[in-house]
Formats: structure tokens, sequence, C-alpha cells
């Protein structure tokens, strides 16, 4: 049995096997060399599950990017409308069952934490069912609660985009997460029924003040899935030490990116990124807010990551680059994947 069985903060599988041209047509069942997660490959690579998250992205929307001579900048796209978003979200959704039907037992949605606890203890790859961007749940919040039934258990309430609930933060660097408004009315409704149901609010991508929004109206632990530590890498997309204490002092956990741009100091988007500043920025945060409140939060599929990495078949070597930095077997333990486990006990009803 696996020692150390990883579970993810975030994912972009589905929209990788959703549209062919992205994922170059790989299978979720065949071991493939394109993109990071397939069955085969999250088997050899120890991970045990993560948050399969659901992205509806901009359609015919090029990205660019923008220099300057202090850094970058990707401009915000455009919002989306709620039909294209539930449309997207109803097909990517369905997949994910469609995986958990054909895997023979490999592969589960999972709805609770004895689910989630069962398929980690019999290395069952457990997925949670995410939606990154609210764009497809009505204000009403009628498709939240039939997401609900079906399985939703997390939730991004924006993308970096703004939507009906609230504004997105740019990806900008060097800057802080401090650009734009914080949630809409809506937003704080949604915020208020998610915590009702227990699905679990994931504050990545929210400006700063999003994110106090979501801090001064939940009853449940913070959670930034996939954002890094904003005092090693001073990107928007990083989460400020005040955020940090936030989410440590409310029993939550951050889970650490590994897009290049979001790891280095110098913000660069170079793959040629050494695999160490994964763990200097989860060092970082255990030292400074406690070995709790940290764990992983890869966004594969979903960005560039280290060449030496690779895949979720590397992950293996971040946990030897953590036992050298001094991280007891204990340690590794609340990394991997117990730490995700404590957060959604405490918040899934």
């Amino acid at each position: 049995m696996n020692q150390f069985p990883i579970f993810d903060g975030h994912n972009d599988t589905l929209l990788s096997l959703y549209y062919a041209e992205r994922g170059k047509g790989r299978s979720f069942f065949t071991a493939s060399d394109t993109g990071h997660i397939d069955l085969p490959r999250a088997k050899r690579g120890g991970l045990g599950g993560g948050f399969f998250a659901v992205f509806t992205p901009n359609p015919s929307h090029r990205t660019e990017v923008v220099e300057n001579e202090r850094g970058y900048e990707i401009p915000l796209p455009p919002p989306i409308s709620h039909e294209f978003a539930l449309r997207t979200t109803q097909a990517m959704a369905a997949n994910l069952f469609r995986y958990e039907a054909e895997s023979n037992g490999r592969f589960k949605v999972v709805r609770n934490s004895e689910e989630l606890t069962s398929c980690i203890e019999k290395e069952i790859v457990a997925a949670i069912f995410h939606i990154e961007g609210a764009e497809a749940i009505d204000t009403d919040l009628d498709a939240l609660h039939v997401f609900y039934q079906a399985g939703l258990r997390s939730l991004g309430i924006v993308w970096s985009r703004p939507n009906a609930y609230g504004e997105g933060v740019p990806f900008r660097y060097p800057s802080s997460p401090d650009i734009g408004g914080g949630l809409t009315a809506a937003g704080k409704n949604l915020v208020r029924e998610c915590n009702r149901l227990g699905i679990m609010i994931d504050t990545s991508h929210l400006t700063e003040k999003g994110f106090w929004d979501v801090a001064n109206k939940t009853d449940a632990p913070i959670v930034a899935t996939h954002s890094n530590a904003h005092a090693l890498c001073n990107m928007s997309r990083n989460v400020t030490d005040k955020q940090l204490a936030a989410i440590a002092e409310s029993g939550g956990v951050a889970g650490i990116n590994f897009s290049v741009n979001m790891l280095r100091e110098d913000g660069a988007r170079d793959n040629n990124t050494p695999i160490q500043e994964i763990g200097r920025h989860i060092e970082y945060i255990a030292e400074k807010f406690g070995i709790d409140h940290v764990a992983f939060g890869s966004d594969f599929d979903g960005t560039n990551i280290p060449s030496e990495l690779k895949d979720a078949a590397g992950l293996p070597k971040i946990l030897e680059d953590l036992k050298g930095r001094g991280f007891k077997d204990s340690d590794l333990l609340k990394l991997t994947h117990q730490n995700w486990l404590r957060v959604l006990s405490q918040t899934w009803k």
C-alpha cells in the first residue's frame, strides 16, 4: 500500500478530456505522454484523488500576455452567459460520472468523508465534483441544489473574470491580489447557501476583497485550493500572509499550485523551474502558519508545471524533496491527504 497517498486540491483534467484539441484526444483510462493526469499515471504517482474541476472557458477567446517594463499581465476575458456555462458544465459533469461508471471500481466520485477515506484506504482514485466559476448557477440558486444532488461538493465562486457573484483577480506580475471589487449581494447569498448545504467554498481566483467577503460570511474553514504564498512570488493570484493567517485561524488549507509563474520569485513562465520551488512554498506556509494548513493543489492539466515533474507520475519527486527538507512521516501524511480530509469532514454535511 502507498504510504503517502496524495489527495490534490485542483486539476483541470475534465477540461482537457472534453476539448479534444486541448487534450489531443487522449483517454482517461490509457497512459499518455500528453497532459498530466490519466488513471495509469495517477496510480504510478500515488495520486489518491483530488478535486476534479468543471470549468467553462470563454468561447473563441485568445489568451494574450501583455509584457511591460516590470513584468506582464494577462487581461481578463469577458463574462460568459449562464446558458452557455450551464450547457458546458452539465456535459463535463456527465463525463465525470461516465468515467466512474466505466472504471470497473478504480475511480469513484465521492460525496462524503466516509467515502473519501474509504477510497484512499482501498487505493481507489477519489474524485470530488468541483465547479470553478459559478456562471452555471442561476442567482435563484436552483441549479446549485440540482448540482448538489448530483454530487457537487466544492465550488469556486469565480475564475479570473467577473460574474454575477463577484470579481476574479487578473493574472498580473508583479502585483498585489487587491485588484477589483468583492462579492456582490448574490455572492454573499451563495456563500450562505453553500454553508447550509455543506459545499466547500474555494477562494482561489477571487480578488482580495472577495476573499475577505468570504472570510467574513462563511462558517466553514477558509480554503484556497490552488494558490501559493505571495511573499515568495509577487503574483496577483497568490495569497498574502494576512490571508494565509486567516486561513490558518479558520482551520483551513492552502493547496500549493505547481504553476511555474506562481512558484518562482521572478514570476517567469519558464518550465525549466526546479521542482524544489514547490517545496519552498510548502515549507514557508508550514513553518509560518502551521503544518495543518498547507497541502497540494497542483492545477494539473490547467497550467505549465516544472518539466522535471512532467505529470502526476512524478509526484514522488516532491515527496523526496520534502523529506530532504526535514519533514517527518507524520508531516507528510498531513501534507499529502490528512489536511484535506480534516477540512472536508468539517465542511460537508
